[in-house]
């Protein structure tokens, strides 16, 4: 398995893998392809990214049966995975700042596992879909409650600036089918399970969504919350941890 990441140094953003403890610069997105430069950075000169940078980030709710349990928005366990969309303006990587809107009175965490697209995909049939997979993520779907339930749809709860943390790196060949999920807000764990958990795995997933959108190099899925999900506060910190990834941090402002 490899680490790959997109940073900032004094020349600008970057695109990089760990190898032996340093960062080596990559030519792309490696989602779509790269190339070595022989260039390489100590981890303590870069600022760490968002690890993707998709066209689109396709989402999908009520995907853990506790989870729809204790929504209000669905008595019943869907039938389908239920869509929706953020924006890419809404990507922050670890230790960006989330920030609380003042329209909202009610900001709540949301521990994922992201999915990113290796290759074009359409019309994909499951039993494939893990050809076009690239590597997964850790995401923190962030979604003001109160306005999701008020318009009745999602776009505005869901689309603010800086509510799509993902981090703090790709990681490739995972063996995503039984990883621990967990939410830790302020230190105190809030949402623990296992991706074994979901109503629809990643490869129905991939299927499903590749049948209504093309998916290209570089699209980010994030594949639904466990139960626990609640509000945060300014001054509040929420960690998304997922076992074989590492740790997504970011601070409430």
């Amino acid at each position: 398995m490899e680490r790959f990441v997109r940073f900032e140094v004094a020349e600008g953003v970057e695109w990089g893998k760990f190898e032996e403890g340093r960062i080596h610069k990559i030519t792309n997105n490696p989602a779509a392809g790269f190339e070595s430069t022989g260039r390489y950075y100590e981890p303590s000169e870069v600022k760490l990214l968002a690890p993707v940078e998709p066209s689109k980030i396709v989402c999908v709710g009520l995907n853990y049966k506790e989870h729809v349990k204790e929504s209000q928005s669905a008595d019943e366990i869907p039938e389908e995975p239920v869509l929706f969309l953020k924006p890419p303006s809404a990507l922050i990587g670890p230790g960006g700042r989330i920030i609380y809107p003042e329209m909202s009175r009610r900001v709540d965490y949301e521990a994922e596992l992201g999915v990113v697209i290796g290759r074009e995909c359409k019309t994909v049939a499951a039993i494939e879909a893990e050809d076009y997979i690239f590597g997964f993520t850790c995401v923190n779907d962030v979604t003001a409650r109160d306005l999701q339930k008020k318009d009745g749809q999602w776009t505005r709860g869901k689309g603010f600036d800086t509510f799509c943390p993902v981090g703090p790196w790709v990681v490739d060949k995972l063996k995503y089918e039984d990883l621990q999920i967990e939410s830790y807000l302020n230190g105190d764990l809030r949402q623990s399970a296992r991706t074994s958990e979901l109503i629809f795995p990643i490869p129905k997933l991939i299927g499903f969504i590749s049948s209504v959108m093309t998916l290209y190099p570089g699209d980010l899925i994030s594949t639904g919350t466990p139960s626990g999900i609640g509000p945060m506060k300014s001054g509040d910190r929420i960690e998304i941890r997922i076992e074989g990834i590492g740790s997504l941090v970011n601070d409430i402002l």
